[in-house]
């Protein structure tokens, strides 16, 4: 997993509540369990006109003009402006994989659906909750004919934009494993010396576990 740095990306308006996995990647496409590829099929069946399969050329669907990952403005963002309860729904990790594919690298939301939550930490999404008033206002300041730009500081804690400053809490070490690229392997890789130790100690003690 990449360690999260301090970035500079564009704020993306979804303006739907309880978006549910299902919709952030359709069952369809969880045909492997790679992390990567699912990104141009996020959200598939609102950016899409047509229904979407596996293998099919993207590039030769009908696109949804009117769905806001298809506005010149947002092709770019890196940050994802939701509502309540975001990634409802299964418990498919194939949800945060799709967004981190994409390019999304935060999602801005007042809730999130606690398994949802839980997985985007793992795989080096960053869910952030802010009250209700806050995501509100920058839904306004993300409509404009210029897209919000924002940086996000997970060190300092602070979101930044030409509007001020926000601050949010995260967990401390969801944070640590963030910025340090932890994911559960890595975390696991960290105790290596000791688990080889454990290990050795174990084949002298009950040698009978480790016959071939």
């Amino acid at each position: 997993m990449d360690k999260f740095n301090t970035f500079t990306g564009i704020v993306c308006p979804l303006d739907r509540s309880n978006v549910d996995t299902d919709a952030i990647i359709p069952k369809q496409f969880l045909k492997s369990i790679k992390r990567s590829g699912f990104g141009p099929n996020l959200f598939d069946e609102w950016r899409y006109l047509d229904h979407g399969e596996p293998g099919m050329d993207n590039s030769k669907r009908t696109v949804n003009p009117d769905f806001v990952l298809n506005d010149p403005r947002y092709q770019a963002a890196q940050i994802l402006l939701a509502r309540e309860n975001f990634g409802c729904g299964s418990s498919r990790e194939h949800a945060p994989w799709a967004l981190e594919d994409y390019g999304f690298k935060v999602i801005l939301a007042p809730s999130f659906a606690d398994i949802f939550f839980n997985n985007s930490f793992k795989n080096g999404l960053l869910p952030i909750v802010l009250k209700e008033e806050i995501i509100d206002d920058l839904f306004r300041q993300s409509t404009d004919e210029e897209p919000l730009e924002m940086t996000v500081n997970l060190l300092d804690q602070l979101l930044t934009t030409d509007h001020g400053q926000i601050p949010f809490e995260v967990d401390a070490f969801r944070k640590h494993c963030l910025l340090n690229g932890l994911d559960d392997i890595g975390l696991t890789l960290q105790h290596v010396d000791d688990i080889k130790a454990y290990e050795t100690r174990r084949r002298v003690e009950a040698p009978w576990l480790f016959t071939e």
